[in-house]
């Protein structure tokens, strides 16, 4: 007997002696999709990331912030460099926080250059 036919006889078994009737929930209609809004398609990938911790805002904004480092380095000119970088530090501390109140460790290779230009900045 395969795998699948015993979990499925054990299912119908346990069914059959009323095993599931104390279970919380029990008759009650299964609670709206967080995901409904979101195409069928994609469903399964948001609720791996989700599973995995990771959120939407939080992937948009580590998106931002990949952008604004782009710019950045493509930026010529001083002024709009230093205004990009101040719009990169409120999104890197943004993306600290969101990181942080999940309990997630926020030392990846983005924060620990920031460390390093804030040492640069006033440790020199």
């Amino acid at each position: 007997m395969d795998f699948f036919r015993l979990t499925e006889d054990r299912i119908r078994e346990a069914y059959k002696n009323g095993e599931f009737e104390n279970l919380p929930g029990y008759g009650k209609p299964l609670p709206d999709d967080e995901l409904a809004n979101i195409p069928e398609d994609l469903r399964m990938a948001y609720r791996i990331m989700r599973n995995a911790g990771f959120s939407p805002e939080e992937a948009s904004v580590k998106k931002e912030l990949m952008t604004i480092e782009d710019l950045i380095k493509q930026s010529k000119n001083e002024l709009n460099k230093e205004e990009l970088t101040h719009k990169l530090n409120e999104k890197m501390l943004k993306y600290n926080e969101l990181v942080s109140k999940k309990g997630g460790k926020t030392n990846s290779s983005v924060f620990k250059n920031y460390e390093q230009k804030i040492e640069k900045k006033f440790l020199k």
